[in-house]
């Protein structure tokens, strides 16, 4: 696990600092008391394009898969108090 932990870490980096933010924070906070199911959804967003991301992120797109979405809402909240 730790070796795949760096690696989702360095995913995690990306062109826009609003994500990486967004996406370390709920690495670093959440991911490791994930089910696997939510685990497997994080690792392939990080697949995702950044304009495409962001836009799920801020809300202005939903993914069609509800699993998908539970998790982008559970990424967004990261950042919330």
């Amino acid at each position: 696990m730790p070796n795949d932990h760096n690696r989702l870490r360095y995913r995690c980096r990306r062109g826009m600092k609003e994500l990486d933010l967004l996406l370390q924070r709920y690495l670093e906070q959440h991911f490791a008391g994930a089910s696997e199911q939510e685990q497997r959804i994080f690792a392939e967003l990080l697949e995702q394009q950044d304009p495409e991301l962001y836009g799920y992120l801020v809300g202005r797109d939903v993914p069609a898969d509800p699993a998908v979405a539970d998790v982008i809402r559970k990424i967004s909240a990261v950042h919330k108090p």
